[in-house]
């Protein structure tokens, strides 16, 4: 009985310290990460790659509601006392929740708004965002954005959507006592409509 328990001791006594086996239990896992790493690295740099946006909208957080301002744009002068030359415009509007008392037949309540943010579909978009006083958060779940709007700080975010339709979204910061009252919707539609309404309002 000795001599078979002494057997079978010598038998597994390799494992107790196999040289080989430490090396490779100990590299496997390593090249495992950095496989994994390698593809990470690169979808943390496409992230953080700035793209040439076809438009930019600034979007401003205020107690309690939001604030877009539409930058891109340049009117002619048309005053014959002065010189013809191109001068910037901002489109601004502001957007603010809908009272339950206002809401019409199938409109949803604390998500509709006044001025939804209208933007392009099949565009590269740059939304900038900032705050006018405390931390307000610009999120909406269908474009997975949620980008922190800080006072004195532009956070910037990319945005490219593929289809038309209304997204709705809510500040997600605790943000003050009407935090609960502040939406967001945002309306894509076809680029000739955006520039209607573009025109529109610069008129």
């Amino acid at each position: 009985m000795i001599k078979t328990l002494r057997g079978d001791v010598r038998r597994f006594r390799p494992f107790n310290s196999h040289f080989r086996l430490e090396i490779f239990w100990t590299i496997s896992p390593s090249i495992i990460l950095v496989l994994i790493g390698i593809p990470s690295f690169a979808l943390l740099y496409a992230m953080d790659e700035v793209l040439n946006p076809s438009l930019t909208v600034k979007i401003i957080g205020h107690q309690w509601f939001w604030h877009y301002e539409y930058s891109d744009y340049r009117v002619e002068n048309t005053d014959e006392d002065l010189d013809t030359y191109n001068f910037p415009v901002t489109l601004t509007i502001t957007s603010d929740i809908v009272d339950e008392s206002e809401l019409k037949q199938g409109e949803h309540r604390l998500l509709k708004v006044t001025n939804p943010l209208i933007l392009p579909e099949d565009l590269h978009i740059r939304l900038l965002i900032t705050s006018n006083d405390v931390i307000h958060s610009w999120a909406v779940p269908s474009f997975g954005i949620k980008c922190d709007a800080v006072p004195g700080r532009l956070n910037q975010v990319f945005v490219f959507i593929k289809r038309e339709g209304v997204f709705t979204g809510q500040c997600s910061e605790l943000c003050g006592v009407s935090h609960g009252f502040m939406p967001i919707e945002v309306k894509v539609v076809d680029i000739q409509l955006f520039e209607d309404f573009i025109n529109k309002h610069l008129a």
